[in-house]
């Protein structure tokens, strides 16, 4: 495999947010990321901006649940030119958008992820495992309503096929659990 590939095991906690923390700086750097889940497949192709709008990265990924917990998941992703991206970009997908900020809390870096569109309103946390972290032992963090990584609504496959008409009342109901 070369260096534009890898395939690895990721682990991984997912929380739902009622909103991003407020000490999140309002101009904290950002990632703006652009997924397309590619119909008839479990392939996501997504873009990746800088805060300016500029692409960054170019991926083309699939991913796949190795257990019920949803902590453990297949990843395998190919990195991709610009070129190669728009000519994939041209099958038909469903489409999500989020900007991803970094957030320390506790001594760990969370993924932040506030979601654009039709899913404007849903903040999800992820927290990776690394080196040094015991991930189950992890506490749901204060800023957090509850941990979402064992359903499976909460995943990009499932979120990006929700409606604007469906988002709202699912993400209030997600909200008061």
């Amino acid at each position: 495999m070369s260096s534009n590939a890898y395939a690895r095991i990721e682990e991984e906690r997912r929380f739902l947010l009622a909103a991003l923390p407020k000490d999140v700086p309002a101009d904290s750097p950002i990632t703006r990321i652009h997924d397309r889940y590619i119909n008839g497949t479990r392939l996501r192709l997504r873009r990746f901006e800088s805060p300016s709008g500029e692409p960054v990265a170019f991926k083309l990924g699939q991913k796949f649940s190795l257990g019920e917990d949803g902590v453990r998941t297949q990843m395998t992703t190919f990195y991709l030119d610009e070129a190669e991206y728009d000519t994939l970009a041209a099958l038909p997908a469903l489409t999500l958008t989020k900007r991803r900020h970094a957030y320390e809390y506790d001594g760990l870096v969370f993924s932040l992820d506030a979601f654009e569109g039709p899913l404007a309103g849903l903040v999800l946390a992820e927290l990776e495992a690394r080196p040094g972290v015991d991930l189950p032992a992890v506490a749901v963090p204060a800023f957090a309503v509850r941990e979402v990584t064992a359903d499976p609504q909460f995943t990009g496959g499932r979120l990006v096929r929700l409606t604007a008409a469906e988002a709202t009342p699912w993400l209030a109901a997600a909200l008061a659990q």
